[in-house]
């Protein structure tokens, strides 16, 4: 079993040495448009989507996953 998971609605995973997408096998550290704005990440790394929020550490609009999610 592989560790799975999504970048600005991108499904990535864990090759076992580092993550990459799972269309083509390139490293997420090539940043992407967001799959749901198709927009790039603003130029302090924030979802476009979204923005700054303040006080948020970690946040996700969804960007288009419509795979539903296990709670």
């Amino acid at each position: 079993m592989s560790a799975t998971a999504y970048k600005r609605g991108h499904l990535i995973e864990y090759n076992g040495k580092k993550w990459v997408y799972s269309d083509d096998k390139t490293s997420v550290d090539v940043e992407r448009p967001c799959k749901r704005c198709g927009e790039m990440p603003t130029e302090d790394g924030h979802d476009r989507c979204l923005g700054y929020v303040i006080g948020v550490t970690s946040a996700c609009c969804g960007h288009g996953v419509e795979q539903p999610f296990a709670v």
